[in-house]
């Protein structure tokens, strides 16, 4: 296997925190969707993650 060469920080250009941001709303956003998809298409399991979810969250100790 070819040894990879090392890319020097100073190679790649800096993201902002904007930048990041954006990106990460985008990515969360994208789950979301892929979550509500999820749920229309079984209805059975997301009840089941509902419920599993309000019962962990009742035991919770704060």
């Amino acid at each position: 296997m070819p040894d990879l060469p090392d890319r020097p920080e100073s190679a790649e250009p800096q993201e902002t925190d904007a930048e990041r941001r954006r990106r990460r709303a985008r990515f969360l956003r994208d789950l979301a969707e892929a979550r509500a998809l999820r749920d229309r298409v079984q209805p059975r399991r997301a009840k089941t993650a509902r419920l599993r979810h309000a019962m962990r969250m009742r035991t919770f100790r704060w």
